[in-house]
């Protein structure tokens, strides 16, 4: 047998071409799945054979790149360890590319990624505000994670922004507050509105009026301390606090003027960030993105449009409340 383009190893897109098929019906073929004509999984597993590409090596064969506009890797990072869980560590190989936001960056890496025949992308960022496309080329499928793309038209797997405001607002009704208030982060970002949104709908759904507008500001905990100021007149029971970074400030502030948390105050975070909200002081009940989550799902759907599965909307994981002494240590609500 002999290995395609001279010592390098043959890829899955190698046999598509060889065999003339798409990448899709040649990983069916050689995994037998899907039903396919006789004649067609000959001719793949010939061009497989003919390539020095065993079915049993199809695996190993597949390569995908990451391309991540998160400098900081404070989102990305989460969403590539989940991606590499459903890859499958040393079955498929990952590129990781640092675009560092810069248009000119993206394209020379996407030109590489396609010079190493990756056979799928997944994009990801730290925002999940709509994002020009990725200039692609043809027959690399493309998922974005943590982002979407400007007009559809690509799977996009985000963490469900809205569902989590509901969670936490859902969670302090059920512990018996009724004047909550909402501190959230700057009104640009479609996750500050969407868990605006979502916690606003929980309390009308309930019949209960919110403590106060909400507040828009940054997502820090300079934020926090002013925004828990402006509210002491208002005598919230209860805050929701956009970011556990902003909710650190709060319970700074509500602390220097003697408020109890949570007897006088019950606080509620997002992000579960760790070292943020096992560090406040008590420590912080805080909504999980599942950021991890969020990467296992859009690997999957890489896998299944390399496999030839095409979809083109946009997938939403559920968030998870972690109750700590923020709140009392209360279960969550069912449901």
């Amino acid at each position: 047998m002999t290995q395609a383009r001279g010592t390098r190893r043959a890829t899955i897109r190698d046999v598509a071409e060889s065999a003339g098929v798409s990448v899709g019906t040649a990983s069916k073929a050689l995994n037998g799945q899907g039903k396919l004509r006789a004649e067609t999984i000959e001719r793949v597993m010939r061009a497989a054979e003919r390539l020095g590409f065993a079915p049993n090596t199809l695996a190993q064969a597949l390569l995908a790149g990451l391309i991540t506009t998160d400098s900081f890797g404070r989102f990305s990072i989460p969403v590539m360890l989940g991606a590499e869980d459903a890859l499958g560590i040393g079955q498929v190989s990952v590129f990781m590319c640092d675009t560092r936001d810069d248009p000119e960056r993206e394209q020379r890496y996407v030109e590489m990624l396609w010079a190493r025949r990756v056979d799928g992308l997944i994009v990801t960022g730290r925002r999940i505000e709509p994002r020009p496309p990725v200039q692609s080329l043809p027959g690399i499928p493309v998922v974005y994670a943590m982002t979407q793309p400007v007009g559809g038209g690509a799977a996009a797997v985000l963490p469900d922004d809205e569902g989590g405001g509901r969670a936490a607002a859902a969670h302090l009704l059920a512990i018996g507050r009724r004047r909550i208030a909402h501190v959230a982060g700057p009104e640009r970002f479609l996750a500050a509105r969407l868990r605006a949104r979502g916690f606003s709908s929980a309390l009308a759904a309930a019949g209960v009026a919110p403590c106060g507008e909400t507040r828009f500001g940054e997502w820090s905990e300079h934020w926090g301390r002013e925004a828990a100021g402006l509210l002491l007149a208002d005598r919230p029971d209860a805050i929701f606090c956009g970011s556990d970074q902003i909710a650190r400030g709060v319970s700074d502030t509500l602390r220097a003027v003697g408020r109890r948390i949570p007897d006088d105050v019950a606080l509620v975070g997002f992000d579960n960030w760790l070292p943020i909200a096992m560090g406040a002081l008590p420590p912080l009940t805080s909504v999980d993105p599942c950021l991890e989550e969020v990467g296992r799902v859009a690997a999957t759907r890489l896998l299944a449009a390399i496999s030839g599965e095409h979809a083109d909307d946009v997938y939403r994981v559920p968030t998870r409340l972690d109750i700590r002494e923020s709140t009392g240590g209360y279960p969550a609500p069912a449901g």
